[in-house]
């Protein structure tokens, strides 16, 4: 029997995957979300603007199933975790209804959003799961002023939402280039100036001091420059860490993440990680990371899935994120610096609709898309056979 620790995506593609690998025996989901897998990505959008906001959830929606798909593995849902052990047949994980023994066993518990002093008080959300996304839906119907913590792609998103929805926003960001890390300076300032074009209220290089609250529900978000911005709803942004806590006093090296090769095998045997809770060390450079991206937890997953199969592992892609603001389609492949002066080389900024690379224009090192997937993807691919070639 094979053991997957998260019900979501990475760990249903981790399952599906062996299944198309020719693996039949059992299969087993544990997943602490009473849901069989979702899709996440349209929580920050969709999710917080459609009639799927009602206060009994079916996340039938946004199934990542296809049409009897789960009938093919055994579920263990709303079922939490609590720990790992190694035996001579075998990893077992520990949950608390009971023990589950396995010849091999992946951990695909994903990440949890970082919290923040005081946050929690009635009107401050988070945004992770399903159940996030119904109650920040049913605080959104009735609110004026949202104030978002952080710039990220969580809170662009809802920012860019809540600004649709007629809502007055305002987005708070204790950097002074949010965004640069990705999209490199010069097109996160678009990114930026899109926002405010849209009518929200952008505030960079500022730190929040705490909240304002009445009666426990937030009120405003105090500035440490001494403003106060009113608030009827306060969306939290500022990352998420990976979901290790549950693993705490077992034998498993944790350092931001489970550690892994680039196979996904961890340091016990016969367990593997993948997905936003994994950290795993590049054989080229030596680095460890964490991805915490859609597309990175598909890569992941395949990858252990054919490491547990005996097969060969796939030869990686280019690292590729994409997201939805006010919209505009944004698409990222490689690593942009954040000092580059990328070069257009179809559409215009000025247009918001456009193709920007850093390198050679026909095999680039980095390429940033607004509404341009056709170009974008011819791209990407030249880029995947590159990085498949060097892998090699």
């Amino acid at each position: 029997m094979i053991g997957i620790v998260g019900a979501s995506l990475a760990g249903l593609t981790v399952a599906r995957t062996l299944r198309s690998l020719g693996v039949t025996e059992p299969i087993t989901l544990v997943g602490a979300e009473p849901w069989l897998p979702y899709d996440r990505p349209p929580l920050s959008k969709e999710m917080l603007t459609g009639t799927d906001a009602s206060p009994a959830p079916d996340p039938g929606w946004s199934t990542l199933l296809t049409p009897g798909e789960a009938d093919g593995f055994d579920w263990r849902l709303g079922v939490c975790a609590t720990g790992l052990s190694s035996t001579p047949q075998g990893p077992v994980v520990h949950t608390e209804t009971g023990d589950l023994a396995a010849r091999a066993v992946v951990l695909a518990t994903g990440a949890r959003a970082r919290r923040l002093p005081g946050d929690d008080l009635s009107g401050v959300h988070s945004l992770r799961t399903l159940d996030d996304a119904r109650r920040l839906a049913q605080d959104l119907r009735g609110a004026q002023d949202v104030v978002v913590v952080g710039a990220g792609f969580i809170g662009a998103e809802i920012a860019s939402t809540a600004a649709a929805m007629g809502r007055r926003v305002t987005i708070v960001e204790r950097a002074p280039d949010p965004g640069a890390a990705v999209l490199g300076s010069r097109l996160a300032s678009w990114a930026l100036d899109l926002h405010r074009r849209a009518g929200v209220d952008v505030l960079v290089d500022v730190d929040l001091d705490g909240f304002h609250s009445v009666d426990g529900r937030v009120r405003a978000v105090r500035l440490a420059d001494g403003r106060a911005i009113t608030a009827d709803v306060v969306v939290v942004g500022v990352g998420a860490a990976a979901e290790t806590a549950w693993a705490h006093g077992s034998p498993i090296d944790v350092d931001g993440g489970f550690v892994t090769d680039a196979s996904g095998a961890t340091s016990m045997p016969a367990v593997w990680a993948a997905g936003d809770c994994a950290r795993t060390v590049d054989p080229v450079t030596g680095t460890a990371a964490t991805h915490q991206h859609w597309s990175a937890a598909i890569e992941s997953a395949r990858t252990v899935a054919h490491a547990i199969a005996g097969h060969p592992v796939p030869a990686p892609r280019t690292p590729y994120v994409w997201s939805e603001q006010h919209g505009r389609r944004i698409q990222i492949c490689g690593a942009m610096p954040r000092d580059a002066d990328p070069t257009v080389v179809e559409g215009s900024i000025d247009d918001d609709a456009f193709v920007a690379v850093v390198g050679d224009p026909d095999s680039p090192d980095a390429v940033v898309a607004v509404d341009m997937p056709r170009p974008f993807t011819r791209l990407r691919k030249t880029m995947d056979r590159r990085s498949s070639a060097v892998r090699v």
